[in-house]
């Protein structure tokens, strides 16, 4: 074989497998097809327990070096209640995984960039501008891709699939991509000039037909999302998009919005459908997909990066720890991460149905969800999952007994 490893996508999937991997002395080829990472408004997020297996890849320093900010509180806002109510429990954000501050934010063009550098140095050969035109699995796992105007085949004892939602290696493997039906709208923009708005602090809020989410990435650039109904896809269309997502931030529940609307696009406004899709079994004899190509989970709740970090995380512990590399060595990887997107998909709905849903009945069904949170903590167990990791809770959790109890008897 040329190599132990071909790895296709070069973004923080592939890019972190292929560090871990070529650091471990693993003879490694990283193929991407891009030229110059863009701003896809999406992955700038990890959660606590996604910071936990950022550590234990070893790459939590490269990370904090690039800039990476982590945020230490809280603060859900809502129609339903006062500013000040919402501002009299901000949600300390370092109580979720040992000796993690909180969730660390990170452009996503730069964390890419950052880790396929990284790779590079630790040994990785690595190609930008690459077309893969044909990808053969098996026993005799090979890719045929072009280069600098040159067709090139490559062979290696295994290939991994990181090259996200329309991965070209899970259609040659021919694994099934099963996918929910969306949700609602989700658009995503970067801010400059946020300077009044708390650099610690993230938040979230609904209020009308509009729900908001905000990372700050620090001086005075924030990430910002917005949810809204699917019957208004075109709403932020147009050359005026920006500046009318920007208003829409405008909240009366929410008055430090004020800072964020004042701010300035520092990026494209990009608006998708929010979904879930998984895969059943990640792997065939030859290739393993990891990161969005097995499979993603909806953006409501940020958790792309951290699920992408453990699926880096298992897959690496199996190759580094067995010279066995056939397809059973990969099942304890599919069922720990089968059971893991099914949590994650719960929590996801649960959050949709709160905090994206609107007018009155869902806006009661929040005030009364609020209301319960302050009587019984576990109403929001669900919530724990996002920050802490879905194993952390008991399967009860993930059932349609607590959903009933955090949507109401009428679920």
């Amino acid at each position: 074989m040329d190599y132990d490893l071909i790895i296709i996508g070069g973004g923080i999937g592939g890019s972190a497998m292929a560090a871990t991997m070529a650091r471990a002395g693993a003879h490694v080829l990283l193929l991407e097809k891009s030229m110059v990472y863009e701003d896809r408004v999406r992955g700038e997020w990890i959660a606590p327990w996604g910071v936990s297996e950022v550590k234990r890849l070893g790459l939590y320093d490269l990370l904090r070096g690039a800039g990476g900010w982590h945020l230490d509180a809280h603060i859900t806002f809502d129609e339903s209640r006062a500013p000040d109510e919402s501002r009299a429990k901000p949600l300390p954000l370092g109580i979720f995984a040992a000796d993690v501050p909180g969730p660390l934010c990170i452009g996503h063009p730069h964390h890419c960039r950052t880790l396929f550098d990284e790779a590079g140095r630790a040994g990785a050969e690595t190609l930008r501008g690459v077309d893969v035109t044909e990808i053969t699995l098996g026993t005799a796992p090979a890719a045929t891709f072009t280069h600098a105007g040159a067709a090139r085949r490559a062979t290696a004892r295994l290939i991994i699939g990181a090259d996200g939602r329309t991965s070209v290696v899970r259609d040659a493997a021919k694994i099934a991509l099963h996918q929910d039906k969306p949700h609602h709208m989700f658009a995503g923009l970067l801010v400059d000039g946020a300077d009044g708005w708390n650099e610690k602090l993230q938040a979230i809020g609904t209020e009308g037909d509009f729900a908001f989410l905000a990372f700050p990435q620090g001086e005075g650039r924030v990430r910002v999302y917005g949810a809204y109904g699917l019957d208004q896809r075109a709403r932020f269309a147009g050359p005026d998009g920006a500046r009318a997502f920007l208003d829409a931030f405008r909240m009366e529940c929410a008055p430090e919005n004020e800072h964020i609307a004042r701010g300035a696009p520092a990026g494209p406004l990009l608006a998708y459908f929010n979904n879930d899709s998984w895969t059943e079994e990640p792997f065939v004899e030859g290739a393993v997909l990891i990161g969005d190509a097995a499979g993603w989970n909806d953006p409501i709740i940020g958790l792309g990066l951290s699920i992408t970090y453990r699926d880096v995380r298992i897959v690496s512990d199996i190759l580094t720890s067995s010279p066995d590399w056939r397809s059973a060595a990969f099942r304890p990887y599919a069922e720990e991460r089968i059971e893991r997107m099914r949590r994650l998909r719960f929590a996801a709905s649960l959050t949709s149905a709160l905090d994206c849903e609107f007018g009155p009945a869902a806006a009661a069904r929040r005030r009364r969800y609020h209301q319960l949170q302050t009587e019984d903590a576990t109403i929001g167990a669900h919530a724990f999952a996002v920050m802490a990791g879905p194993e952390t809770l008991p399967g009860e959790v993930f059932t349609a007994a607590h959903r009933a109890r955090v949507l109401g008897a009428e679920t």
